[in-house]
């Protein structure tokens, strides 16, 4: 549609230019991340798929990198569920907290929330 054609236009063909994603994918330079990363993903989600971000959090967990992975499989793109989002926001306190220093409230996972660790059920 337009808006394909328009990003095409924008940044070039990225379905099929394997030297481009080379270059700009964060998988293909791992290595080079420095810094913890948490990621959250909905299970569900249309725009960023479960695989793109089991492939980078189970890359840096190989690598010996920090990363943090949180799914939740009743989520897309964004936390429509109030527990999750919670969960995640909670999460989120404690990472920054251990990463960044500083202080976070005490977490208790709320009630009714979904979510999984990818990264802990691998082992």
């Amino acid at each position: 549609g337009p808006l394909r054609n328009d990003m095409l236009k924008k940044i070039g063909d990225v379905d099929e230019d394997k030297a481009f994603n080379e270059k700009i994918s964060p998988l293909y330079h791992v290595d080079a991340i420095k810094a913890p990363l948490l990621i959250g993903q909905g299970a569900n989600d249309p725009r960023v798929k479960q695989a793109e971000a089991d492939q980078i959090a189970f890359s840096m967990a190989d690598k010996g990198i920090p990363v943090e992975y949180v799914l939740y499989p009743d989520e897309g793109h964004g936390w429509a569920r109030p527990p999750n989002r919670i969960d995640f926001n909670g999460r989120t306190e404690l990472f920054l907290k251990e990463h960044l220093g500083g202080r976070a409230e005490a977490f208790v996972p709320p009630e009714g929330n979904t979510a999984s660790f990818p990264l802990k059920e691998r082992k």
